[in-house]
């Protein structure tokens, strides 16, 4: 009868160069710090002919919603309530946005709509429309998005993801 050792030695490491190919896939590459040669991050809203000229990193919907937010921060600074809202806000709405692969708006859904306001909602839908194109969310091809509309009376608004709270 063979030795069952060598066939026991070959299963084993056959096994763990398959386990080690398998963890080395999944690992992402080390992403290298900018050099001062390169050029610097765009910061504010930037739009090319066909789209975006500004491409987000995010790997997920919520971290895309940072770059959403500072886009549409960018575009309407003047907009935006500086300090704490009030404990009574005029509309409150939460609100999907699908961007496509080079970050044009394709759908808009709300989930909480403030319907006692219907100027809100119109003026909401016309700034995130205004907005396009958004950051590409070039690794994640489309992005549906949610974001919460905080709205004072004064038009001024601040979005739930980059508030700076409540009194």
């Amino acid at each position: 009868m063979p030795d069952p050792m060598p066939r026991r030695f070959w299963l084993l490491t056959l096994m763990s160069s398959a386990a080690a190919a398998i963890v080395s896939a999944c690992k992402s590459a080390p992403v290298s710090p900018p050099s001062a040669s390169q050029a610097p991050e765009v910061v504010g809203p930037v739009t090319g002919a066909k789209g975006s000229a500004r491409n987000s990193g995010a790997s997920s919907p919520r971290a895309y919603r940072q770059d959403g937010a500072s886009h549409i921060y960018g575009l309407n600074a003047e907009r935006i309530y500086k300090g704490k809202m009030p404990p009574l806000l005029y509309a409150v709405g939460v609100l999907n946005v699908e961007i496509d692969r080079v970050g044009r708006v394709t759908r808009l859904d709300w989930m909480r709509a403030p319907r006692h306001a219907p100027e809100v909602i119109a003026e909401i839908e016309r700034t995130i429309r205004q907005a396009s194109p958004f950051p590409a969310p070039s690794r994640l091809g489309k992005v549906v998005y949610t974001d919460t509309w905080l709205w004072h009376k004064s038009g001024q608004f601040q979005l739930d993801t980059l508030t700076e709270g409540q009194d």
